[in-house]
């Protein structure tokens, strides 16, 4: 039986420059929902990038906001 558990990289060792909602939902442990009022609200800590109405989370403001440092 195949494992529906995701694998999710820890923000020190992230390359790509920004993450989807649910991923950086993960790392902040709240729900992509609210992810998703933070955006259409602009009150939240993080403010998304917005591109073809997908929301992309800037990795180097999750590391801000989370206080992890980068990855040497």
């Amino acid at each position: 039986m195949a494992s529906t558990e995701k694998h999710v990289i820890p923000l020190d060792r992230e390359h790509r420059s920004n993450l989807g909602t649910a991923e950086a939902a993960y790392h902040l442990n709240r729900r992509p929902q609210t992810l998703r009022l933070w955006a259409m609200r602009e009150d939240g800590p993080i403010r998304p990038i917005r591109v073809n109405g997908r929301l992309g989370w800037p990795v180097v403001e999750l590391r801000r906001v989370l206080q992890v440092p980068a990855a040497a």
